[in-house]
């Protein structure tokens, strides 16, 4: 097994435990990282010309944006969670348009948004972050 095997599989175990250790909270938070992530590396490869390589981190960028506009509580989260929604829906639109015709504008429009979504998201104080049932439950 290369070096480069043993990095990935090690990178795997750590994303595994990370996951099944979080907190709802926090499984947003990696998935919006995650997302940011794969659209910096779309970026780079836009700009090398690695077109393939860009369309399946976009690719990629699209699925999880897709779970996180899927685990929307629109009951719970009401207008909020309709905000998210559409904004969701405007990101996954650009990102279309973006690997459609290499735009590299409509990447990084798509990136900042989802950057001050993360950033908001990581500023949620940790007394707020856990569900109802549990905080009624301290």
């Amino acid at each position: 097994m290369s070096s480069h095997s043993y990095a990935a599989q090690y990178r795997n175990t750590g994303l595994s435990s990370a996951v099944m250790d979080a907190d709802p909270h926090r499984l947003v938070a990696l998935l919006l990282s995650g997302a940011c992530e794969r659209l910096r590396l779309a970026d780079a490869c836009m700009e090398r010309g690695d077109l393939a390589r860009k369309g399946k981190a976009i690719g990629e960028a699209c699925a999880i944006i897709g779970h996180l506009n899927g685990s929307l509580d629109h009951e719970a989260g009401g207008e909020i969670a309709g905000s998210l929604s559409a904004l969701y829906d405007y990101v996954q639109t650009r990102l279309i348009d973006a690997n459609l015709h290499n735009d590299a504008a409509a990447l990084r429009e798509s990136l900042d948004l989802l950057g001050e979504i993360e950033s908001a998201w990581n500023a949620i104080p940790s007394e707020q972050r856990q569900p109802p049932a549990m905080a009624a439950a301290r």
